[in-house]
């Protein structure tokens, strides 16, 4: 055991950044990652954790952490509190070296970036260099545990997941009956989620749960004054999308466990043997991206009960619903929207259904099989306003550049966004 941690330790230090055979590093993780994954899946616990600790002492794993803050994120040039930013490749082996889970933290830099469209901003924490590292390694450790435990139709900040597969499920759901919806937001989701019962939700204990709750209690530093931090995740972490998906994780459950409860008269469903606790779960659709998430039924009065029960949930993790963003619609008909309009926005598109003639829908002769709406997916008016203005700026810093690097920046720009229509 000795002569095979001398022999990783003398790997470590004649090594160099360029040398560094990256597909075997990530391939060396990513079988790790997946033992993990199937570990959890298959209930044994002692395992994992044994899998878990390997990981999170792998030198791959480092490796990958430390190349991922300093040259693939897009922040790689932004320093936190002490400054520092981007290092050269000796400083990226010296930093991999010292990734430890201390159970200590820097306070992050607090930055205010506008939101989009409007004149208000939101906070931003900056770990530093190091701390994001950590972060890193300590994210692709757990991850693959929660990916196992994750429920099914969770789709922000997960891996091969995207907003494109929330709005196929959306669509899945009522393209054979118009259904209502509950359209929530939750209100600063990151800045108020309780560290308590993340931690407790969490199950760590020793190193790694300090070194969470070390994360989570850090402070920032805005105007060079030092704030302490005793509730939320710090927002511009690796790891703070993740913390924020195990805060909210078993929304979805008790959302399915209540639909099992609807008496047969209010399910919508009209065969007598549909009346099956599968088939009510199955009626009640909920989708989440992220802390936006809507769900959709076929009684108004099955969606107003599932409000009040998630206002009262959200209390036991420090949340609550945002009102104004938070509205109950009818996807057909704009009489039983509360504003009076059909349809509803999600994730920059807008869902809506519209009434059909019999010409359109089908043929006298199959009148059991035509449907009376149509169901449309398409952008809203504030994403293809975003997107052309951006086309337009893009264009106007190209100007006077060769044709052929024109079509390749926007090309580059329309494979990021992953757009399905164009």
């Amino acid at each position: 055991m000795n002569k095979v941690k001398t022999d990783s330790v003398k790997k470590q230090n004649t090594v160099t950044w360029d040398t560094i055979d990256w597909r075997k590093v990530e391939r060396c993780v990513f079988k790790l990652q997946k033992r993990i994954y199937k570990a959890v899946r298959c209930n044994t616990v002692i395992k994992g954790q044994k899998l878990q600790k390997t990981l999170r002492r792998s030198w791959n794993n480092k490796l990958l952490a430390v190349r991922a803050v300093t040259q693939d994120n897009r922040g790689k040039k932004t320093a936190g509190v002490n400054g520092v930013k981007s290092l050269k490749p000796e400083e990226r082996l010296s930093l991999a070296k010292t990734l430890k889970l201390t159970g200590k933290s820097n306070p992050t830099r607090r930055v205010w970036i506008p939101k989009p469209g409007k004149d208000e901003k939101r906070p931003l924490g900056i770990p530093t260099m190091c701390d994001r590292a950590l972060q890193g390694v300590l994210k692709n450790t757990i991850e693959p545990e929660w990916e196992a435990r994750f429920e099914p139709n969770s789709y922000g900040f997960r891996p091969g997941r995207k907003a494109q597969d929330a709005i196929a499920q959306i669509k899945l759901s009522i393209q054979h009956k118009p259904k209502y919806v509950l359209d929530a937001d939750i209100a600063k989701c990151n800045d108020q989620i309780d560290h308590q019962a993340l931690l407790r939700k969490t199950g760590y204990k020793c190193s790694t749960r300090r070194q969470i709750r070390a994360w989570l209690r850090a402070g920032v530093i805005d105007s060079k004054q030092f704030l302490e931090t005793e509730e939320g995740t710090p927002q511009g972490g690796i790891i703070s999308p993740l913390l924020a998906n195990i805060a909210l994780h078993g929304l979805e459950e008790i959302v399915k466990n209540f639909a099992e409860t609807i008496p047969p008269e209010m399910t919508g469903l009209t065969k007598p043997n549909c009346f099956s606790k599968e088939q009510k779960r199955k009626s009640l659709t909920f989708i989440r991206y992220a802390d936006d998430f809507v769900i959709l039924h076929n009684n108004k009065e099955v969606i107003l009960q599932v409000k009040a029960m998630i206002s009262e949930w959200l209390k036991g993790v420090g949340l609550e619903l945002k009102p104004e963003k938070t509205r109950i619609a009818h996807t057909l008909l704009s009489s039983e929207s509360e504003d009076k309009k059909a349809g509803f926005d999600f994730l920059g598109y807008n869902v809506r259904q519209f009434p059909a003639g019999k010409y359109k829908t089908g043929t006298v002769a199959n009148t059991e099989r035509r449907k009376d709406f149509i169901t449309t997916l398409a952008p809203t008016e504030k994403s293809i306003t975003r997107h052309y203005d951006t086309i337009r700026r893009k264009c106007q810093e190209l100007i006077g550049e060769p044709q052929e690097k024109v079509i390749s920046c926007l090309a580059a720009y329309f494979n990021k966004q992953n757009f399905p229509y164009f």
